[in-house]
């Protein structure tokens, strides 16, 4: 496979490492430790960790604002070390920061953006961008009498001025409320049906679960996971079985090895791993204890779940 002229990939990162060299006598910081993500185009892709996990760095690699210690990185073909520019030209950034010019209005903001890429007048979509963000009633405003949330949305806005194949979200949402956020993921899911692919930083880990294909999970400069986000749900063995009792339960339950907890509303809640037990088991134990069973469901894992166990786990 010719790394850089894959066609299958937005983003292909292989064995990318950053070191950052300590302050004085401090030693040196290793943020990412040969990373491998590799991003299907037209594809929503979250790239998901703890603070100071690496994200960022491997963002800022991406768009040029960092260099990389060692490593290949590929971007919608193009090589990041032979061809810089085709790469920046490639990606639309939203940043995690809010940071722009107070004294422009967002109109004059977004021209501005599409003459720094070399957008011919004729094709600039400015007013286009910002009524599909929400913002056309504020094209003339300062910037600055802006409120947070459509300042975060203007940041979307500016990225998308030269119609980038490849949109970069990081903690897009933050600070926005639901009504806001909603239009914002109405913008993006529009984007993402048009071919662009998005990828994704957040920290609300609904929001990654239901919107993402694939996801990679990055702790301590490594990638503990990168897989389909249904197939990194369920690698995780581990379930809980909500029963609710024939009758109110007032004392305690032994099961033997199994956990059992009594919810407020009186039903029981029941933890096991699937590749071990079969629910009949657990359901003998119960008779077994004397308690009859009205009803009983499933809770299946989420990715918050699945993320607990890969960042806080104690061998990583």
């Amino acid at each position: 496979m010719d790394f850089n002229a894959n066609e299958e990939y937005a983003i292909a990162a292989r064995g990318v490492r950053k070191t950052y060299r300590g302050a004085g006598k401090a030693p040196p910081k290793e943020a990412l430790k040969g990373v491998d993500i590799f991003v299907k185009r037209g594809s929503i892709f979250g790239l998901l960790g703890p603070n100071g996990a690496g994200k960022s760095t491997f963002i800022n690699i991406l768009s040029g604002l960092v260099t990389k210690t060692a490593g290949e990185v590929s971007v919608w073909g193009f090589d990041l070390d032979r061809h810089p520019r085709q790469v920046r030209a490639a990606l639309g950034v939203v940043p995690q920061e809010i940071n722009m010019e107070v004294f422009f209005t967002p109109l004059e903001g977004l021209e501005i953006q599409a003459g720094l890429y070399g957008v011919p007048k004729s094709q600039r979509r400015s007013m286009e961008i910002l009524n599909a963000l929400g913002l056309g009633d504020k094209a003339g405003a300062y910037v600055r009498h802006l409120s947070g949330g459509m300042k975060r949305r203007l940041l979307v806005a500016k990225a998308m001025v030269h119609s980038p194949p490849v949109l970069i979200l990081d903690e897009p949402t933050a600070g926005v409320d639901i009504e806001l956020r909603k239009q914002l993921w109405d913008y993006v899911l529009e984007l993402h049906a048009r071919g662009v692919t998005i990828v994704l930083t957040t920290h609300y880990l609904e929001e990654a679960q239901e919107l993402c294909e694939d996801i990679a999970i990055i702790h301590n400069g490594n990638v503990v996971a990168c897989e389909p986000t249904e197939k990194l749900i369920s690698s995780l063995d581990r379930k809980t079985l909500m029963v609710t009792p024939a009758e109110a339960v007032t004392g305690g339950i032994d099961l033997g090895a199994f956990d059992v907890e009594l919810k407020p509303d009186g039903r029981l809640a029941i933890p096991y791993q699937p590749s071990a037990t079969q629910v009949a088991e657990i359901l003998e134990r119960l008779s077994s204890a004397g308690v009859s069973v009205k009803d009983l469901s499933t809770v299946e894992s989420d990715l918050e779940d699945v993320f607990l166990e890969l960042t806080y786990r104690t061998d990583v």
